[in-house]
């Protein structure tokens, strides 16, 4: 057991994001995502929602703050300019919990799979909103 930390934080999560480097990427997936066929660093959290997981990511992990879109989610097929509600519940939740708050962008449904695919690990929850898929770039840890 330990303290100050999110239970959402499983010990294989905290593996993966101790092991990630400035630069690498977790996705953060919607039950519906193919995530099996899309890494083989594969953490699932079945029953949780997305943006509970998103929170405790952003808890411990820093967005990168030397690139313009460290918050990447999928856009809606024929719609691009739509903000699904659950990237709206994400962008509050990234405005509150990040130490460097950024504007989420928007990839193109197949682009972004192709994006997911090159992510260093993947955390499929049990998300039923579609379109709940995210993006997030590793920042630096530095001292304060």
């Amino acid at each position: 057991m330990l303290r100050n930390l999110n239970p959402i934080l499983s010990p294989d999560l905290l593996y993966i994001l101790a092991s990630m480097g400035h630069g690498d990427e977790i996705v953060i997936a919607d039950a519906n995502f193919p995530s099996d066929s899309s890494t083989d660093r594969l953490v699932r959290l079945d029953g949780v929602a997305a943006p509970d997981v998103v929170e405790a990511v952003l808890s411990i992990m820093p967005l990168d703050n030397f690139v313009d879109d460290p918050a990447r989610s999928m856009q809606i097929v024929g719609k691009p300019d739509e903000i699904p509600p659950v990237v709206q519940e994400y962008q509050e939740i990234i405005n509150k919990t990040a130490d460097f708050p950024a504007q989420i962008e928007s990839v193109e449904r197949f682009a972004f799979y192709e994006e997911a695919k090159k992510a260093y690990a993947i955390v499929q929850t049990g998300e039923l909103r579609i379109y709940g898929n995210l993006i997030l770039k590793k920042g630096v840890v530095a001292p304060s």
